[in-house]
């Protein structure tokens, strides 16, 4: 038989269990906030509401009614419709009513009530119920297949009495599961609940490990998922290749907009994107380097193309010369280049590359001479083998 502390791993980022351990309720939950005001102490100010996780990511706000003493990690049965459900207290105290403004949640809106800590029973009821979760997954997925619906069934979670299962599914097009709800009820015996979510939900839902090589964002603490756009990762000067670009769920990544608003903050101080015409012909706009503030543009001489890099300062006043009808000579000043190769030189003290040859000369040297005493050691030791043999024949 598990113990209380076991099931505080449901909805934990996790999801292993370790010699008869439990993870830290107040530090690797799916979307988990910490709480740095748990040890304020009570007043009659605090709020009587509570935050309760469930399966992965789900979470709902409860009141307690009943002034019970609770914590973060505290398992306690909730009311829900019908019956109870069983869930991890999440949040307490003064940081929920921060939390319910985040979330867009009315402090004043009819809450469901906690009515009791879980009890050994209220343990052994939701341990067989969540026993089928995964069995009734599988089960599900294949009646859908069978009638032929365009929709991917999830997850599934159970109601901690046993009594109702939510469907997690996705789908592009809407469905129509009224049979399917028919053959579901027929099949497990329960209520049953469809709940349609994202790509990105089900990503959260599951977790998992991002490019970056840290846990997902959407499953560790996003809860609102913005619409991310191709003209994004084009204000951002990123290729558009789709398999760099997407995330695990096959959509753009959530992370392009993080940096949106300081990348247009930047764009807003360049140049407009023209050519530029100088005295060997037109140089044409290629693309930017946004916090290096340098532009690429592409000259033709000679029947080639160079491609050179241009400072925003330079490219302004060039712009100003065109306006006037004037024309540079060149594109970059001579004098950023040759100070460039001049703090080079001066840094790695390197006078001459040919620097290296007399070393070389000298080990050739060397080596000649030892190959020189070699053959001088070997035709000694031939005369004086033919010596040796003289004297025995005498």
């Amino acid at each position: 038989m598990k113990t209380e502390e076991d099931y505080t791993l449901r909805g934990c980022a996790s999801q292993a269990i370790k010699g008869g351990k439990y993870c830290n309720p107040h530090s690797c939950n799916k979307l988990n906030v910490f709480n740095e005001l748990r040890n304020y102490p009570k007043t009659a100010n605090t709020p009587d509401i509570v935050e309760v996780r469930f399966k992965n990511t789900r979470k709902e706000f409860y009141k307690n009614i009943n002034q019970l003493v609770l914590t973060e990690g505290d398992m306690v049965a909730v009311e829900a419709s019908p019956g109870h459900d069983i869930g991890t207290v999440s949040l307490s105290g003064e940081l929920v009513r921060e939390q319910m403004k985040r979330k867009g949640v009315d402090p004043e809106s009819n809450f469901k009530i906690v009515y009791r800590k879980v009890k050994q029973t209220d343990i052994e009821k939701w341990e067989q119920a969540t026993a089928r979760e995964n069995e009734v997954m599988l089960r599900a997925r294949q009646i859908a297949k069978s009638l032929n619906l365009d929709m991917k069934i999830g997850d599934v979670e159970f109601q901690g009495d046993g009594t109702k299962a939510i469907f997690y599914y996705i789908a592009d097009k809407r469905v129509d599961f009224r049979e399917l709800i028919r053959k579901f009820a027929d099949e497990f015996r329960i209520r049953i609940e469809m709940k349609q979510i994202g790509a990105r939900q089900e990503a959260g839902r599951i977790g998992g490990i991002g490019s970056c090589g840290r846990e997902l964002c959407c499953s560790s603490w996003m809860n609102d998922f913005n619409s991310v756009t191709t003209d994004t990762a084009r204000e951002q000067q990123l290729s558009m290749n789709p398999q760099k670009l997407a995330g695990q769920c096959g959509k753009l990544k959530c992370c392009l907009n993080f940096e949106k608003e300081s990348y247009k903050d930047a764009i807003s101080e360049f140049p407009p994107k023209i050519n530029l015409e100088i005295q060997s012909g037109t140089a044409k706009f290629i693309k930017i380097d946004v916090y290096k503030k340098i532009i690429w543009y592409s000259v033709r001489s000679e029947d080639r193309d160079f491609i050179t890099s241009v400072s925003t300062e330079r490219v302004f006043e060039i712009i100003r010369m065109n306006r006037k009808g004037d024309k540079p000579e060149k594109l970059s000043e001579e004098a950023v280049v040759s100070s460039r190769v001049t703090e080079y030189n001066d840094i790695l003290g390197q006078d001459s590359i040919s620097r290296f040859d007399n070393k070389n000369k000298k080990r050739r040297k060397k080596r000649s001479g030892k190959k020189q005493n070699r053959k001088k050691f070997s035709g000694n030791k031939n005369q004086n083998n033919k010596n040796n043999s003289n004297k025995n024949a005498d």
